[in-house]
Formats: C-alpha cells, structure tokens, sequence
C-alpha cells in the first residue's frame, strides 16, 4: 500500500476516534476531538499531495479518499446531532448523509462501467464548508462545556448562549451546499446514470 493510501485509510480511523471523543461530552474529550479533528483535515490535502509528487495514484486512493472525507464529515455531524445541548437539526444532517451516500452509489455505478470518478471542485468547495461548519460547532461546544465550570473573558462569554443559534445554521448552510453540490455531480455524470439505468441489448 503506498504512504497515501496509508494516509488515507488513517484518516478513516481517525474519524472513528473523533465520533467517540464528541458524544462523551467531557471537556478533555472534546478538545482531543478538535485536535485530532484538525489533524484528519490536514491529512486530506497530503496524502493528494503525496501520490501527486511520489507518483503514486491509484485508482483505490481516487475513490478512497473522498470516501474518507465523507467519513469524517458524516462522524462528527452524527456525533453532534446525539448531543442535545447543540440543537443540530437532524434533518439537515439527514440530507447530508442522503447526498454522501448518493454520490458514493455514483462513484460505485462509475467502478461497475470501468471509470474511476475523481472529486469535482464543487466536491472540494462543499467538504471545505462542512469543515469549517465542523471546526466552528467544535469550538462552540468547548467553550460551552468550558463555561459550565468557569467563567469565560469577553467576548469569549457571549458564545455559550449563541451556540445553538450558530451550530443551527452552520449546519443548515453546510447540507445546503453539500445538496448542491450533489445536484451538479449528478447533472455532470447525468451519461452514467442513463447508461446504468437503461436496459442493456443481449
């Protein structure tokens, strides 16, 4: 397995320890959740990086990796929808595992047709959202636990009270993109869903 593959598959699992450490909802385990969260992000650009300049892509590391992104972003949308002090509307992470797991069924059909489907920029645009969306809520969240035992220094006091309005909509701009973003993938691979749904001639 090349370092990128590696890299890749180590993000998956990072993303697993990241759901466990945000549904505790201790302080400690929160701010692990926030480092190992930055970690997994920047490991999304290097493993790329990586094949790119070592020259090792493969057609496993073009339908993991984005794989992996969703992954990660289905984990901590999940793990902040199980907490109810964040008031994240279900629906709208309903409608981001709708579009993911879509658009992974596509990325399937794709592999059955002997094509490898690589992320699109709107792909990129949208896990960049989701991911500012994630950091954001994580940090809200901190300072939420963090306020319950100690007193935060303005500005930073004024945060726990806004934290739901904040994650509310944070999460509601995130599936709204991640919608559009499936739109524009189906439209562009509109070929592939014909060719896969259309009857074959014996």
């Amino acid at each position: 397995m090349t370092l990128a593959n590696r890299i890749t598959m180590g993000r998956m699992a990072l993303s697993l320890a990241i759901f466990a450490l945000i549904i505790t909802g201790r302080l400690w385990a929160e701010i692990a959740a926030l480092v190992l969260l930055t970690i997994a992000s920047i490991s999304d650009g290097i493993d790329g990086a990586i094949a790119r300049r070592t020259m090792t892509t493969t057609p496993f590391g073009a339908i993991a990796d984005p794989y992996a992104d969703k992954i990660l972003v289905m984990s901590v949308f999940l793990a902040f929808a199980s907490l109810s002090e964040l008031a994240i509307p279900v629906w709208a992470v309903f409608l981001i595992l709708l579009r993911e797991l879509t658009i992974s069924t596509l990325r399937v059909l794709a592999a059955l047709n002997g094509e490898v489907m690589k992320a699109e920029s709107s792909g990129k645009i949208k896990t960049t959202i989701q991911l500012i969306a994630a950091f954001t809520i994580q940090v809200l969240l901190i300072l939420m636990i963090w306020a319950k035992s100690h007193v935060l220094p303005p500005p930073l006091d004024i945060f726990p009270a806004l934290t739901q309005t904040i994650a509310w909509w944070l999460t509601v701009i995130a599936a709204l993109f991640t919608l559009l973003s499936g739109f524009m993938y189906l439209h562009n691979h509109r070929s592939l869903l014909y060719k896969s749904w259309t009857e074959r001639k014996r």
